[in-house]
């Protein structure tokens, strides 16, 4: 079956951006068209295609099982027609561009050293970071707006139907400001009850391990508490009071190193999630991202080494 020639590059643009947005104003705002060109535009591709793609509904709309199978592939296609017009730009894209989607997990330890690898083996190289919870960072992935995903994030669902590649297993550590009231003595864990409490938001996968350690120590957690994905955030907070953070080993290991903060003994850790690059199958990886994932998978053996961090 030949391809219709009256589909267009913007009919692609449009199916993509509603996708994502799952709202057909608020894809109508992000291209700067109006709803009923938006529409009029989804209506030509659905009949060009001759099946619907979306469902409507009063909360937004949400790809059709056909939808879901057009977007496999009209994102690697319109992903790569971008690279091959910025392949051609010269000057600032001479170099590529890898775009990351990054974990609170990894942000301030691996990728620090990560981008400075990359940009020491390549002169031209521009590495975009995003941030948030793995949900939102694998939509991101999905609809092919990020190239890899590292973190933590087996136990997300949105993972189904990616590649996970795992590097490494990394454990969650108690931490706290130096002279905390919980380091100057031998610790009765059901103290930690009377001071705040940061852990990772609700329904994110590194929350999960947060909890399952403090059900594994049989530990309450306390009625303060300060749920962010912000490591900048937690530890600043940590350092002002004398709250207690639950925070990823390597989040911290920095600051336990210098003596700023100071990890409560409970006696057990928990035993580690892993820690990996998530990339989307049907689209095509570009050079940059390729290189992205062999320094990586070095950083990886040399963590299960011991030679990093």
């Amino acid at each position: 079956m030949n391809i219709d020639t009256r589909i267009k590059y913007r009919h692609l643009v449009c199916f993509l951006e509603m996708a994502r947005q799952g709202s057909l104003a608020r894809a109508a705002d992000v291209l700067a068209v109006s709803q009923p060109a938006m529409s009029k535009t989804l209506k030509e591709l659905e009949e060009l295609l001759t099946v619907s793609l979306f469902v409507r509904s009063k909360s937004g709309i949400t790809l059709t099982e056909a939808g879901v199978a057009f977007l496999r592939y009209a994102t690697p296609s319109v992903q790569a027609l971008r690279e091959g017009v910025n392949a051609l730009r010269g000057g600032e894209y001479a170099g590529g561009t890898v775009r990351l989607g990054v974990l609170s997990t990894v942000e301030s330890l691996l990728i620090p050293e990560l981008v400075r690898r990359l940009h020491a083996r390549h002169s031209s190289l521009v590495v975009s970071v995003v941030t948030g919870p793995s949900a939102y960072l694998l939509s991101q992935l999905r609809v092919g707006d990020v190239d890899l995903v590292v973190g933590r994030m087996t136990d997300s669902p949105q993972i189904q139907g990616m590649n996970f590649e795992h590097l490494y297993s990394e454990s969650m550590t108690l931490v706290v400001r130096a002279g905390h009231p919980l380091t100057q003595s031998p610790l009765d864990r059901s103290w930690l009850e009377n001071y705040p409490l940061v852990l990772p938001l609700a329904n994110t996968t590194i929350r999960a391990f947060a909890d399952s350690l403090f059900v594994q120590c049989g530990i309450s957690q306390s009625r303060q508490r300060l749920e962010t994905l912000s490591i900048s955030l937690s530890r600043r907070y940590v350092l002002d009071n004398d709250a207690v953070w639950i925070a990823p080993l390597d989040a911290v290991r920095l600051d336990l190193a210098s003596g700023e903060l100071q990890e409560v003994d409970l006696g057990q850790r928990e035993p580690g999630g892993s820690i990996g690059i998530c990339s989307n199958a049907h689209v095509p990886m570009s050079v940059a991202a390729q290189g992205c994932v062999e320094v990586l998978r070095e950083l990886g053996q040399a963590y299960c080494e011991g030679v990093y961090p």
